[in-house]
């Protein structure tokens, strides 16, 4: 049978581990992190369930969130917005994990149909906005139109100008509307980005999620850096300022989000 652990048992031994540390590894969920991967290794084992309890302890706070805007009709808008794997999905997948389905909805548009098109711009968008009592989360927003149409010539430059001459007071509208509105932008490094891409290839059950647009980040990473700080610089208002989540590591990046909804959002 291979030797699972990475440490000799001297190290084991000269390992320090508080009592809360030896109460986390003997857990049932320490013991199945422990066991659970190839080799035994203690900081990541900790680590692993720390992030664990920590994120459920959030997503009780979230149901709780939920109940008040249910029972206060209150409208809540969530935006995600960063490059291609940034981790966004994932993000709100933990937040959503345990709060009422029939209260929330999970908006990622895809590709406008001619007659959206020929709309306001904002219109498919205004159409997905909650209704009293619910939340929406973007998955990506209209923020489409500031950074990723613009690098990859789906509008044109009297489009993107227009948008950026609207998108602020459009907010403004909303949150006249008795809405929280929240928007997260998570940053990642070229080096992280390219990574994530690299695992999404080597994966059968993943590698459906690179598109031909994810294809080319990496190229255009400068591009996108270009219109992204425009983006930033110009659309953080003191109405609807910009969250910068540094999403490297993604268990910190979701614990980050999580925190800043719960102190935003006077639920309690």
């Amino acid at each position: 049978m291979p030797n699972k652990s990475i440490y000799s048992m001297k190290e084991i031994r000269d390992i320090e581990l508080s009592k809360e540390d030896l109460d986390l590894l003997n857990s049932k969920l320490g013991l199945k992190s422990l066991f659970g991967n190839k080799r035994i290794d203690l900081g990541r084992t900790l680590a692993e369930v720390k992030y664990e309890l920590k994120l459920r302890e959030q997503q009780a706070e979230l149901v709780k969130l939920q109940a008040w805007a249910i029972e206060n009709r209150k409208k809540i808008v969530i935006l995600f917005e960063g490059r291609d794997a940034a981790g966004k999905g994932g993000a709100i997948r933990r937040m959503a994990a345990h709060i009422n389905p029939r209260y929330y909805r999970i908006v990622a548009l895809n590709k406008p149909t001619e007659d959206e098109e020929g709309q306001w711009y904002f219109q498919r968008y205004v159409n997905k906005l909650p209704k009293p009592g619910k939340i929406v989360f973007f998955d990506r927003s209209w923020y489409n139109r500031a950074v990723l149409e613009p690098v990859n010539g789906f509008c044109d430059q009297e489009q993107y100008d227009r948008f950026m001459s609207q998108v602020n007071d459009f907010e403004k509208m909303i949150i006249a509307s008795d809405t929280y509105l929240i928007k997260f932008y998570f940053s990642i490094t070229k080096e992280e980005q390219e990574k994530r891409f690299e695992d999404i290839r080597k994966s059968d059950l993943k590698r459906w999620k690179l598109s031909a647009v994810d294809e080319k980040a990496q190229d255009l990473w400068d591009e996108y850096t270009k219109y992204k700080q425009v983006m930033l610089q110009d659309t953080d208002t003191g109405h609807a300022p910009w969250i910068i989540i540094k999403a490297d590591k993604k268990t910190e990046a979701r614990l980050k989000a999580i925190e800043y909804v719960l102190k935003a959002i006077p639920y309690k």
